[in-house]
């Protein structure tokens, strides 16, 4: 049986390498989507000493003329891709001052950094779902996570980092616009805060190890067409402690008629509870 193909962006390193690593460990095809083509060379040779299918996949995914370029060898390679993982993302807010927000602040906020944290944090998956997206659609298949932050939460949205709250709140409803556009279609799409993790971007002080981070992001990735049983095992089984966006699925309970298409909650691990607040607000 052919096995399902996976273009992970940002897979040379952090969480989306270890998406990689996971959704290798599945047998998945995976293509490791990285700005240096050498870094992505570097990685997709790790995960191929473990076993794995892998290969590197030259993108920044702030060039429209490189993404359409790798679509279009993609799909004449494979066919189609069966799930997206838009991980890739920059943090350009300047780092906090001992004495409050300093150059953080929105009033010190630099229109430069903002649309170029945008280019890459929000239009590059609205390009890569552009590509990539209507062959999923052809091929009644289809699988994409956009890679969040809790600081695109609007319920309890505050001050500082504007250039990269501002380009994960855009990423949300970017889901929500693609997700209705999907209804009816076996094409889900959804977005994932991983939560604050052990990376180069999060540092030393996060408190989330880097393969907790990956995990929902691939449960995501992985999702079985559509029932309400899958939904409910799903839900129940694999949520770790992570804020989840849904775009294309709703909560299994009862009530969840209030937390529609595009809500997302909080559930602690293992714990079959409500959602206890929404991601976008």
């Amino acid at each position: 049986m052919k096995s399902k193909v996976a273009l992970v962006t940002g897979g040379n390193r952090g969480i989306g390498f270890e998406v990689c690593r996971q959704l290798g460990a599945l047998g998945y095809t995976v293509l490791v989507g990285a700005r240096d083509i050498d870094l992505g060379k570097k990685a997709a040779a790790e995960l191929t000493a473990q076993g794995m299918t892998a290969e590197a996949a030259e993108l920044d995914v702030s060039d429209q003329e490189q993404i359409d370029k790798l679509a279009t060898s993609l799909h004449s390679r494979f066919g189609q891709i069966d799930v997206l993982v838009n991980n890739a993302a920059i943090f350009l807010d300047p780092m906090p001052a001992a004495d409050g927000l300093g150059d953080r602040s929105v009033f010190k906020a630099k229109a430069s950094n903002i649309v170029k944290t945008f280019a890459t944090n929000t239009l590059g998956p609205l390009q890569l779902c552009q590509a990539f997206v209507p062959a999923m659609i052809k091929n009644n298949y289809g699988r994409v996570v956009n890679v969040s932050s809790g600081d695109g939460q609007l319920s309890d949205m505050n001050g500082g980092r504007p250039a990269y709250r501002l380009s994960k709140v855009s990423l949300n409803a970017l889901t929500r616009i693609f997700a209705d556009e999907l209804k009816g279609k076996n094409v889900l799409i959804n977005s994932v805060c991983p939560g604050w993790v052990k990376t180069r971007m999060g540092g030393t002080a996060a408190k989330r190890e880097v393969s907790k981070g990956a995990e929902t992001i691939v449960w995501a990735a992985t999702l079985p067409n559509l029932s309400r049983t899958n939904i409910s095992k799903g839900f129940l089984g694999r949520l770790s402690h992570c804020l989840f966006c849904t775009g294309s699925i709703s909560p299994p309970w009862k009530d969840s008629a209030r937390f529609r298409i595009g809500f997302a909650h909080m559930v602690p691990p293992s714990t079959p509870s409500k959602p206890t607040k929404n991601f976008v607000g």
